[in-house]
């Protein structure tokens, strides 16, 4: 039960939407007209009475509500009755409304757990609102660019696709198709994480490599996606200038170009845009595309720790009682492959403590996509709050990043460190790097590149957290 004390318009609204979904609520007011008024309208608990009288409180069990509401424009008459409602219970929340940002001593000792001020509502209402708009204009442009897409969209996501860009892109290709046009989901470099495999045969997912493409100039669109720029961890052609671009990773305005852009680095995750494409465009979404949004989600917020926001848990709602909790556990269960097993026991070996930094240089590698797994396994070791895994497949060196330090954002120090010899980027918590060796990847004996790597990679790291290195 809640109890809402003063129903005026906003005593009203409030009950009106706990009634609808599904609370029982107590409403109590003095004015004989407004409970009658009240009744009419179907509410059936409706007390008439002073709100300040602690009997009266006693006698609709005011300790026992699960909220209280105090709700009337007067200010000095809501304290009043917050003082009534504490004399009972200390412990009930307790919700007051304030005419203005007020600061008074009045407010302190009561134990109010929240102040609504109506003109901050108001103004989120208005930003919510204006957000609305935008998707809404958003999503008619690129309506717009998909039908006239006559020869179908090519839909290139980041390399070794992840499973948040694997979901993004099969959901804009779900799209596109219910709009009557073709897509085909392109990528560079492998599927090389066992979840990512599991996730693809599971669901029956077509991706193309890259290399297969003939032109990709005989689509009549391109889209990017989990990516801004064609070629930085993109197998996209550089020249090839994006028609739509849908990412939530940070980026430099000044170097993305595309008819359609939609970057948003304050979401955790690119399946939380596409969720809200979904919801406004009042698409039925499938078990299957719940499943992959969900773990998408899941997968680039590092099961809702890193970088989740409001917007991420609101499309975490939508998803869940939709998606197949059975699918996500044979999903997140795969088998270990040897390769993985190897370079998890390599790193550990390997592995090298400077304070909470751990560094591990697992050598030759055939899968890039084993080093973020024992990065991720590394990071949980007792008194290591940063983890740098790295290892030299053909003639690139692949850097795989993890962090809980606060004070590192790991996509930026990565960016400083390895971004004039390379290509780094991630985020605070979760970054990539990758270094080409050039003619240098060609000689035979791999040993004195892995040592001067390994040099390189340490001493730019260690300057750029502003740490020695201290063997």
């Amino acid at each position: 039960m809640y109890v809402i004390l003063g129903s005026g318009t906003a005593g009203y609204y409030a009950a009106s939407r706990l009634k609808d979904t599904g609370y029982q609520v107590t409403l109590v007011d003095s004015k004989p007209e407004r409970i009658e008024a009240l009744r009419e309208m179907g509410f059936d608990n409706v007390v008439e009475g002073d709100i300040t009288s602690v009997d009266l409180l006693r006698k609709i069990d005011v300790e026992k509500a699960k909220g209280v509401l105090i709700l009337t424009t007067d200010l000095d008459l809501n304290i009043e009755v917050a003082k009534a409602v504490r004399e009972i219970s200390t412990d009930v929340p307790l919700i007051l409304r304030a005419g203005k940002q007020d600061t008074s001593e009045s407010f302190k000792g009561l134990g109010i757990d929240e102040i609504i001020y109506p003109t901050t509502a108001v103004v989120e209402r208005a930003i919510k609102s204006l957000e609305e708009l935008e998707l809404k204009g958003n999503l008619k442009r690129l309506s717009a660019m998909i039908q006239e897409a006559a020869k179908g969209i090519a839909i290139v996501t980041q390399d070794n696709p992840d499973p948040d860009a694997i979901a993004s892109a099969v959901t804009l290709k779900r799209i596109t198709e219910k709009m009557g046009k073709g897509a085909d989901i392109i990528y560079g470099g492998e599927i090389g994480h066992e979840e990512n495999k599991a996730l693809i045969n599971l669901l029956g997912i077509e991706l193309i490599p890259i290399a297969k493409i003939k032109d990709i100039k005989d689509y009549s669109k391109v889209a990017l996606i989990e990516a801004s720029i064609p070629g930085k961890n993109n197998s996209l052609p550089k020249e090839i200038r994006p028609d739509i671009i849908i990412d939530h990773h940070p980026y430099d305005p000044a170097g993305v170009s595309a008819d359609y852009i939609d970057i948003r680095p304050e979401v955790g995750a690119t399946s939380t845009i596409l969720t809200e494409y979904l919801t406004e465009l009042d698409f039925e979404i499938s078990e299957e595309l719940a499943t992959l949004l969900l773990y998408g989600i899941k997968t680039d917020t590092a099961d809702f720790t890193r970088g989740t926001t409001p917007r991420d848990l609101q499309a975490v709602a939508l998803l869940y009682h939709k998606a197949s909790q059975d699918l996500l556990t044979k999903i997140e269960t795969p088998l270990m492959s040897s390769e993985t097993l190897d370079v998890l026991g390599e790193a550990i070996k390997k592995r090298r403590i400077i304070g909470s930094l751990l560094l591990a240089n697992v050598g030759l590698i055939r899968d890039r996509d084993t080093l973020p797994q024992a990065a991720d396994y590394l990071l949980r070791l007792e008194g290591v709050s940063t983890v740098l895994v790295y290892g030299l497949s053909e003639d690139v060196v692949h850097i795989s990043g993890r962090n809980k330090d606060t004070r590192i954002n790991l996509g930026e120090a990565m960016g400083q460190a390895f971004g004039e010899i390379g290509e780094a980027g991630g985020h605070a918590s979760a970054a990539a790097a990758k270094i080409n060796l050039g003619l240098f990847g060609s000689a035979k004996d791999k040993g004195p590149l892995l040592r001067l790597a390994e040099e390189a990679i340490t001493d730019r790291f260690l300057k750029v957290i502003g740490i020695g290195d201290k063997g």
